[in-house]
C-alpha cells in the first residue's frame, strides 16, 4: 500500500507492507521494500488479473524462505532432481 501526499506531482511518502502493515521508509535511505507481482494473460485461469504485493524486508525474506522450503519439499523425493538448498 502506498501513501501519497498532494504536491505538484504525486510523491510516494511511504510504502506500507501488505503483510505486517509496517512502513518501509528507512531514515537516510528512503523506501526499502520488495514487491511480488503477477499479471496473468490470455489463456490462464486468472486471465486479466493483476496482483502487486509490497513487502518490508523482514516479510520479504520470510516469504522467500517459504518459497524455498516449498521448492525443497516438492523435490525432496524426486530422483531426477538432486537436493539443492538454492
Amino acid at each position: 500500500m502506498e501513501i501519497k501526499s498532494p504536491a505538484m506531482a504525486a510523491v510516494t511518502q511511504d510504502v506500507i507492507c501488505d503483510i505486517c502493515c509496517a512502513g518501509t521508509r528507512i531514515p537516510g535511505y528512503g523506501l526499502q521494500y520488495g514487491q511480488l507481482e503477477a499479471q496473468w494473460g490470455y489463456g490462464t485461469q486468472h486471465d486479466g488479473e493483476h496482483y502487486r504485493v509490497h513487502l518490508c524486508e523482514n516479510c520479504f525474506f520470510r516469504v522467500l524462505s517459504g518459497l524455498r522450503r516449498d521448492r525443497m519439499v516438492n523435490g525432496m523425493f524426486d530422483d531426477d532432481k538432486p537436493f539443492s538448498a538454492d
